[in-house]
């Protein structure tokens, strides 16, 4: 599974074996790599909903332009 998604990004010319090589904290996903990925699908919700409230804010603070309300 993980090895298969990661490697579609070896895809990339010139940076995609040393961004899959990075992602998967060495040679082969291994436990670094379930780690990082377990940490990264635990806070992303957290990201996101924290971008959607800032995105939320600013948009009441300046109003919306759409001409029809």
């Amino acid at each position: 599974g993980a090895t298969v998604i990661t490697n579609l990004l070896s895809a990339i010319p010139y940076i995609g074996p040393t961004l899959v090589e990075w992602i998967w904290g060495g040679f082969s996903v291994d436990k670094a790599t379930l780690t990082r990925f377990f940490a990264f699908h635990f806070i992303l919700p957290f990201i996101i909903t924290a971008l959607v409230m800032i995105h939320l804010l600013f948009l009441h603070e300046t109003g919306s332009n759409n001409p029809t309300g």
